[in-house]
């Protein structure tokens, strides 16, 4: 059986009072790297090694740092999050930027052969 992985931005937020007192450029807004709804599919085989090419450029590097655990281990058939979540193939993360962090819903796909 093959794997891949589905990545879904599910929510975006944006804390506009932490921006205010914290950063730089005070009304820096929400992410603009990444949509509501926005979907990648990574796969990992013998044509396509989307893991360790970070999606070529597509991914938000400090995002990428927080969700490549979960999507190696969708790639490989494991558990993602046995136990945690409702579904042991889905876990639910988000990035680390504590002013706007963007949440990604990560899921194993699994696919006959």
């Amino acid at each position: 059986m093959q794997h891949k992985c589905k990545i879904t931005v599910i929510r975006k937020e944006c804390y506009e009072d932490l921006q205010a007192q914290y950063l730089k450029d005070p009304k820096s807004g929400p992410c603009s790297m990444f949509e509501v709804g926005q979907e990648f599919i990574l796969e990992r085989n013998g044509e396509r090694d989307d893991f360790w090419h970070m999606l070529d450029g597509k991914f938000c590097s400090e995002a990428w740092d927080c969700v490549s655990r979960y999507a190696y281990a969708a790639l490989q058939g494991g558990s993602i999050m046995k136990g945690w979540t409702n579904d042991e193939k889905m876990m639910i993360a988000c990035c680390n930027d504590g002013t706007r962090p963007v949440i990604f819903k990560i899921e194993r796909m699994d696919v006959e052969e």
